[in-house]
């Protein structure tokens, strides 16, 4: 079917109020000059624009189409998925998808995987995974051809790639896609709530990881600042406690615990977790040369039983938090490295009171040999 574009635009344009009314002033402009780029740049402009929600997908149908083999492929694609946004039906919203990335499949394979990984998040809404999973394979295979990819793209990825983690309960994948996400956005662009959210599961996921010991990357994120103020502020605390291997902060902030299904069902693992951190803590803060710790201090610091100080010690060296050798006979840890954490102003002190010391040691010493000498 033939559509008269001008008459298209114009009868569009009577519907629109007097702003948007104005843009469909320009678009006729620029397509009785046939100027691509900047006709597309206004488009994407119009359709991000909230009050343009109603038009969005006819003004796709009608006249993008008309011309989408002589724009930007990744462009089209956009424009594409913020008139898809308007269609409520997932199902009518995938097909449409589909037949995007058909049409951009054999002039851009960056747009294709754009629109494969925007299906593949709406085969996860309708509880499609093996059919999500297939098309994030599939994308990660192109992607992984290219030198450089646009950061929309990546961003696409990564988030598709954290909704399917997140939903498997795949939590150390999702903590790592899901960083990688924030790594391609500005945060300040993300809407408030969010941000809140995203810093939520990234700290739930953190904590319920079997292999995350370190938070320092999602501890440094200005992200995890969104949550102070609200009622979720207790998990930021709680892993500050984890990263300071404070076993009395922990405990007092187990209270909250039931407000999250996955960590109130995993308080045995946790326990075991904020233990394996108070061993690293208290390996942290003594100088290298006082790193060999009695099974009775190991105690102490961590609140397990004597008879399971080993077992601890052999857990911490096997997730490779410290390096060293255990003396069952004389009942003694000998660490020669612990992992790196990120510091706290109280830790950064210590290290600082640390070099003090030391730096007044090497002074005797000096004093020491002049006066021998």
């Amino acid at each position: 079917m033939t559509v008269d574009i001008q008459a298209f635009l114009s009868e569009e344009r009577d519907k629109a109020d007097d702003e948007l009314a104005v843009m469909f002033i320009t678009f006729e402009e620029m397509w009785s000059r046939r100027l691509w780029h900047q006709l597309t740049q206004s488009l994407l402009d119009f359709f991000n624009r909230p009050e343009s929600a109603k038009q969005r997908l006819s003004i796709y149908q009608t006249f993008v189409l008309s011309f989408a083999d002589k724009i930007n492929q990744l462009n089209l694609v956009s424009l594409g998925l913020l008139a898809a946004s308007q269609i409520e039906d997932k199902n009518d919203a995938l097909k449409f998808l589909n037949e995007l990335k058909g049409k951009v499949k054999d002039t851009s394979q960056e747009a294709y995987v754009y629109a494969t990984v925007e299906g593949a998040k709406i085969k996860l809404q309708l509880d499609d995974f093996d059919g999500g999973r297939a098309d994030l394979d599939e994308s990660e295979k192109i992607l992984d051809k290219f030198d450089s990819v646009e950061s929309m793209v990546h961003a696409s990825f990564y988030n598709a790639n954290g909704d399917y983690y997140h939903a498997r309960q795949e939590f150390a994948s999702y903590y790592k896609n899901s960083l990688l996400y924030l790594a391609c956005v500005n945060i300040d662009d993300l809407a408030t709530e969010d941000r809140q959210a995203r810093a939520y599961h990234l700290a739930v996921s953190a904590l319920a990881a079997d292999t995350i010991y370190n938070f320092g990357e999602l501890l440094l994120h200005p992200i995890l600042d969104s949550l102070k103020n609200t009622p979720n502020e207790w998990i930021h605390a709680l892993l500050y406690a984890f990263n300071d291997g404070d076993i009395g902060k922990y405990e007092a902030l187990t209270v909250h615990l039931s407000k999250e299904p996955i960590l109130s069902s995993r308080t045995d693992f946790l326990r075991r977790k904020i233990r394996l951190s108070a061993l690293t803590e208290a390996v942290f803060v003594r100088p290298p040369n006082e790193r060999a710790l009695s099974f009775a201090t190991i105690v102490k610091e961590t609140q397990v039983a004597p008879d399971e100080v080993e077992h601890l010690l052999m857990k911490a060296l096997s997730l490779g938090l410290i390096r060293g050798s255990i003396d069952q006979v004389s009942a003694i840890a000998r660490i020669s490295w612990v992992q790196p954490k990120v510091l706290t102003m109280q830790q950064i002190k210590g290290m600082r009171d640390r070099l003090i010391e030391w730096d007044a040691g090497v002074n005797q010493l000096s004093d020491w040999m002049e006066h021998k000498m």
